[in-house]
């Protein structure tokens, strides 16, 4: 527009006068669509930067975080690391712990001064290998002494711009039976020699020209093992004597014990100890832990030897070339691998090749492929878990790697899972065990978390209170299960379970197990239990007991009505019997009145009626007395009056009776009874009257079951301390299901009148033997008849009294 003004011709025209005008406002929108462009451009630069700043704080933290953590890890490891670092300014940064250097109680800044815990000629060793790490660059790894003759392994890095010095206490300290050695080996040299050959380790003597003239046992083996065979008289010679005379100068020199580290592959490695004795010198070979020689292992991982060291881990560390440069003593133990295979600078493919040979590896179709993929952990950047191993002898281990460092390698920490998988093995089978169980039980179980959460439960709580098992599966509170149950029962689901909730929630260490019957408007019952578990939840129980309930009630009932129905017999009875023997006695007494004053007005057939009246009063006399003794005997008030006894008067009182009960009548033959007592019996104590109640009655049990005039025989004999009474009749004889039963064929009435009644006469006799500790049996004669023995003790005075 600017320039269509600046053009005469076109300045002239309307339009271009038109445009002329509008130019103002094409400006102003123009510069405000700018200005809001550009707010818009730095409102992002802004936002890009804010959020460019958060995660570079984030990263810094983090960063902070795992140096704090790695830190904290140092520290908890008895050793001292020593940092010089650009950051530090000069100051030393200390790590670890400082008493394991220098005695507790000092500061940390107290080991740089290492004539205060070293020997002189350590300490100044220390300090000039420690300034040419500072100056040069020059690693070093050293054995020192301190003051209290504790071993110190020093060992120095380049780190970064900086220097880094370790300070740890060695493995294997000078024990107190090398201590012993070494001072017993100043006497002479036989003693020496006896000393030498029961050291454990390979230990020797030399001459005074420096010659081997004996070696123990252990320093054989090791020469063997290294192909230097030798004898008893002439030792192999493991070391380079000019090298070992220079170090004893130097060592004599500077005052200290000629010490010096040797190391032979496939052995490991050594510390030699020489001192002087008797006529020479003499040594020991002190095996050191498995280290990695400098060139081997990446310096930023030398300060993680010692920690490795300590660990029960089984953990690996090999190079960029496959190198094994540091292992702790359970890696060597995973894999049964001895000092002698197992060194520094051995390949991982040889490592592993020989745990194929051995059958220490996972079964593989394909071991050269398999090897290849495993082996591809070297080219990984970031840590890595292999799938479980499945070794042939049974142990499950896992795998994991990761990179060792900047210049590469591989660490391997393996685990055994053995023991783990088979705990969760077996875990499991509890668990389905216990599963299986609890859904088996006919109780209703439910077990609440202490939030009052459902953890547990089984298919019978969910028919028991109508809840679905879809619920109950996603562990609901127990308010809702208290508002599920209030649906399915509305009258009182709901209620009840409120009230429940307070032993769930009561968490109280002192409160008990509560139990109770909870009485459901449907009409069933619930036996209710509730238990506080050792884990802190509570398991509740229930139990439907309505079943249960209505027979208890019923059988209650019963059982009541049997109490009421037994007293009702007791005073029937005892009423019966005594109102009956009063008329009995009238009748008993007028008979006797009319067979006696009267007899002579009587005829025959009257005074055959008076005998028949007689006689059956007699019996029934019996029967009452029978029936009150069987009353007193169910009422456990029956007890025995023992008392020396006459057994011809016992006989004569049953004789008395059964005469009373048959009677001559009619010219009807009497009982023919035989009686046979032997002769002197010793003294009989017993209840006279209830044995001639058990006389008369078997007695007359047999007269009922003869034929008339048939013989009955009693028989009275003593065997040690018993008394026998036999009662043998002629009647029908016993079948089998009478023998067994003893003589319950007495309680069926039979044809004959002379036969009825004999059942209660049986029940007395069976109480009052028991009553007096005796037996009652009974068995078949032969062509007829039966027996009946009856066995009681000559003394009846401590019988109790019947059940």
């Amino acid at each position: 527009m600017t320039l269509a003004t600046a053009v005469p011709a076109l300045g002239q025209s309307p339009a271009t006068a038109t445009l002329a005008g509008a130019a103002p406002l094409a400006i102003a929108v123009g510069a405000g669509a700018f200005a809001l462009l550009a707010m818009a451009v730095v409102r992002t630069m802004l936002a890009d930067g804010k959020a460019a700043r958060l995660r570079a704080a984030e990263q810094v933290s983090g960063l902070r975080a795992l140096v704090d953590e790695y830190e904290a890890l140092l520290s908890g490891v008895r050793e001292v690391t020593i940092l010089w670092t650009d950051n530090s300014a000069g100051a030393p940064k200390f790590l670890g712990q400082a008493s394991a250097v220098v005695p507790g109680g000092r500061e940390p800044r107290s080991i740089l001064d290492f004539h205060s815990w070293l020997a002189n000629a350590d300490a100044t060793l220390l300090a000039h290998e420690l300034e040419t790490l500072r100056v040069h660059g020059q690693a070093f790894s050293a054995s020192l002494t301190a003051i209290d003759g504790r071993l110190i392994r020093a060992n120095g890095w380049v780190l970064g711009g900086g220097v880094a010095l370790r300070l740890r206490p060695a493995f294997l300290q000078p024990s107190a039976e090398q201590a012993s050695a070494a001072n017993a080996m100043m006497s002479d040299t036989d003693s020496v020699r006896a000393i030498l050959s029961l050291l454990s380790q390979p230990a020797f003597l030399r001459g005074p020209n420096d010659k081997l003239v004996f070696a123990n046992p252990a320093y054989h083996a090791l020469a063997k093992a290294l192909n230097r065979p030798g004898s008893d008289v002439a030792p192999a010679e493991l070391l380079d004597t000019a090298a070992l005379r220079t170090h004893l100068a130097a060592c004599a020199a500077a005052d200290k014990p000629a010490i010096m580290s040797l190391d032979w592959p496939g052995q490991g490695r050594f510390e030699l100890v020489e001192f002087a004795v008797a006529g020479g010198r003499a040594g020991y070979l002190r095996p050191l832990e498995a280290a990695a020689a400098p060139a081997l292992i990446d310096p930023a991982l030398a300060h993680i030897g010692g920690i490795i060291n300590a660990l029960a881990t089984p953990i690996a560390i090999f190079n960029a070339r496959r190198e094994l440069v540091q292992f702790n003593r359970a890696y060597a133990d995973l894999w049964h691998l001895n000092g002698g295979f197992l060194a520094v600078g051995l390949d991982e493919r040889a490592i592993l090749d020989k745990l194929r040979t051995e059958g220490m590896l996972p079964n593989q179709v394909d071991y050269q492929t398999w090897r290849t993929k495993h082996l591809e952990s070297y080219s990984r950047t970031i840590p890595h878990e292999n799938e479980p191993w499945h070794l042939p002898d049974g142990r499950t281990i896992k795998v994991i790697s990761a990179p060792a460092g900047a210049n590469g390698g591989v660490i391997y920490v393996f685990e055994d899972l053995t023991e783990r998988l088979k705990l969760e093995s077996t875990n499991k089978a509890f668990t389905n065990v216990q599963r299986e169980t609890i859904n088996a039980l006919s109780e209703a179980v439910a077990v609440f978390g202490t939030n009052g959460r459902l953890t547990l439960s089984n298919p019978r709580l969910s028919a028991l209170w109508k809840l679905p098992m879809n619920e109950l599966g996603l562990n609901p509170h127990i308010d809702q299960i208290a508002e599920a149950s209030g649906r399915a029962i509305p009258e009182d689901g709901a209620s009840i379970w409120r009230d429940l909730k307070r032993g769930i929630i009561d968490l109280n260490p002192t409160r008990s197990d509560q139990t109770g019957r909870l009485n459901r408007s449907d009409g069933r019952l619930l036996d209710y239990a509730i238990t506080r578990l050792p884990d802190g939840q509570t398991m509740m129980t229930f139990l439907d007991v309505t079943e249960s309930a209505s027979y208890s009630k019923v059988l209650k009932e019963r059982n009541d009505a049997l109490v009421a129905a037994d007293v009702l017999k007791d005073a029937f009875v005892e009423n019966v019997s005594y109102e009956l023997r009063s008329p009995l006695t009238n009748i008993i007494g007028f008979a006797d009145l009319l067979a006696g004053s009267e007899g002579g007005s009587l005829n025959e057939r009257q005074r055959a009626y008076i005998d028949y009246i007689r006689a059956s009063s007699v019996t029934l006399g019996v029967l009452i007395d029978n029936i009150l003794d069987l009353a007193s005997v169910d009422a456990g008030i029956a007890e025995l009056r023992p008392e020396l006894l006459d057994v011809n008067n016992l006989v004569d009182k049953a004789r008395a009776g059964l005469s009373a009960t048959f009677p001559e009548v009619s010219g009807e033959k009497p009982i023919n009874l035989v009686v046979d007592i032997e002769d002197h019996l010793p003294p009989f104590i017993a209840d006279g009257t209830r044995i001639v109640q058990v006389l008369y009655n078997l007695l007359s049990n047999a007269a009922r079951f003869s034929p008339p005039g048939g013989e009955i025989r009693l028989a009275v004999s003593h065997r040690a301390e018993r008394m026998l009474f036999i009662i043998e009749d002629e009647g029908p004889g016993l079948t089998d299901e009478m023998k067994s039963a003893i003589l319950t064929r007495l309680d069926t009435p039979a044809a004959s009148g002379r036969q009825r009644g004999a059942g209660l006469g049986l029940s007395i006799v069976r109480t009052f033997v028991n009553l007096h500790g005796g037996t009652i049996s009974a068995e078949r004669r032969e062509p007829r008849g039966s027996r009946i023995i009856i066995n009681l003790p000559r003394d009846s005075a401590m019988a109790g009294v019947a059940e």
